[in-house]
């Protein structure tokens, strides 16, 4: 058989090439006018004519859907929410009412959260509640003698039956005689104090201070109130104490004191006040628990 030379393949390679190039059709040119024809024509349009209005009148029954009369009707407490959205918009209504500091506000019982819970038949949060209390004192803040009407009855549906603040706690003055009688308080200890303006008698069930307290701490811990505002050689005490141990009736004492001096003489509230007498100490013993020794104390651990 022959070989092939290059001068043969090269004839063979341009007849094809000729061939496939007379099968294909080349496209069609459009010039820039038929496009522009074909971009510009007009399209045929339709007129769209819309539903007829719905006349609400026609209906012999009401809508399916019944809108409420509460906005916060679909949330989880809707009688608390109501009652926010009403304080709220007292609140930005009297905004520019003058207010006093809280200090000097009318002092309120507000609802405790058991009571508003039963108040509006709801379980409401802490959190929230708390909320609504900081609307209820802001309120209160606006200066008394301009607090609108619709304000004062808002507030008024929140207070605590019987208002603790309402009266004003009057203590017992000074007999005919001179004598000013005291309570205190100290753990299991209570002490009840007859105070008169005297030498410096000091009686404790009947016997002498040294007698009833042999440490001498306790001793200056019964008469600190006496000796802070140097008056121990002014006044006479009678004092009857029961209860608890010495240094229980001791601290007793000294707050009985305090209150009996403060009778006397009232002006000596802030130098007793930092001295800490007439501060209610409320810590009491802890309980001793189950399986422990004391209160927090454990049995010693034994390995084996």
């Amino acid at each position: 058989m022959a070989r092939p030379t290059p001068s043969s393949l090269t004839q063979a390679m341009q007849a094809l090439r000729l061939r496939s190039s007379s099968t294909h059709r080349p496209l069609a040119r459009f010039s820039r006018r038929t496009v522009r024809a074909y971009a510009t024509e007009a399209q045929p349009t339709t007129v769209v004519q819309a539903a007829p209005e719905i006349d609400f009148q026609t209906f012999t029954r009401d809508p399916a859907r019944i809108v409420p009369a509460s906005p916060s009707y679909f949330s989880g407490n809707p009688r608390f929410i109501d009652h926010v959205l009403r304080l709220e918009s007292l609140q930005a209504k009297y905004s520019a009412l003058p207010t006093v500091p809280a200090t000097e506000a009318p002092r309120m019982a507000w609802f405790k959260l058991p009571q508003f819970r039963e108040f509006v038949g709801e379980i409401v949060p802490t959190k929230k509640y708390r909320s609504l209390l900081k609307i209820l004192q802001r309120l209160n803040r606006i200066k008394p003698q301009k607090v609108p009407g619709e304000v004062r009855t808002a507030l008024a549906a929140f207070l605590r039956p019987g208002n603790p603040y309402s009266t004003k706690v009057v203590p017992r003055p000074v007999d005919e005689n001179g004598c000013a009688r005291a309570k205190g308080k100290r753990k299991e200890s209570t002490a009840v104090v007859q105070l008169v303006e005297g030498e410096g008698e000091i009686l404790v069930n009947g016997k002498s201070l040294v007698e009833v307290f042999q440490r001498v701490h306790d001793r200056e811990s019964a008469l600190w109130a006496l000796r802070c505002t140097q008056r121990l050689d002014k006044y006479n005490a009678f004092i009857t104490v029961k209860g608890g141990g010495i240094t229980g009736q001791a601290e007793a004492i000294t707050l009985a004191i305090a209150r009996a001096l403060l009778l006397h003489e009232p002006g000596l509230k802030p130098l007793l006040r930092r001295a800490g007498v007439i501060t209610v100490d409320a810590r009491r013993v802890e309980r001793k628990k189950p399986g422990h020794v004391k209160a927090r104390k454990m049995p010693t651990w034994v390995k084996r």
